[in-house]
């Protein structure tokens, strides 16, 4: 199941009693913040919840098209990352154990 910016929105703003158009402009800003920051090299650490950065890729050697089978080459590129906290980590081993 996928969580969509308009449900994080509609939860956010049932939590804190907001207009939805103010909680829309916080997370829209939030998320523009975070990219940015990503972008400049950054790392993001939220405590409890994990961190996100960005990091590079080697390039690859050789790699095969498997519909001609011609050698292309894999140059390198840059990922985002994301390392879950220790809070989140042990909330999945839990839920992870409650489950048959």
């Amino acid at each position: 199941m996928t969580t969509t910016r308009k449900e994080l929105v509609n939860a956010v703003s049932d939590s804190l009693g907001l207009k939805k158009a103010d909680t829309y402009a916080v997370i829209d800003t939030l998320f523009d913040v975070m990219r940015s920051h990503l972008m400049d090299g950054n790392r993001i650490e939220i405590r409890g919840f994990g961190a996100l950065e960005i990091r590079d890729t080697r390039p690859k050697s050789a790699a095969r098209n498997p519909r001609t089978g011609d050698t292309i080459a894999v140059p390198a590129r840059r990922k985002a990352r994301f390392k879950p906290g220790k809070i989140l980590k042990e909330a999945l081993r839990a839920q992870r154990k409650d489950t048959p």
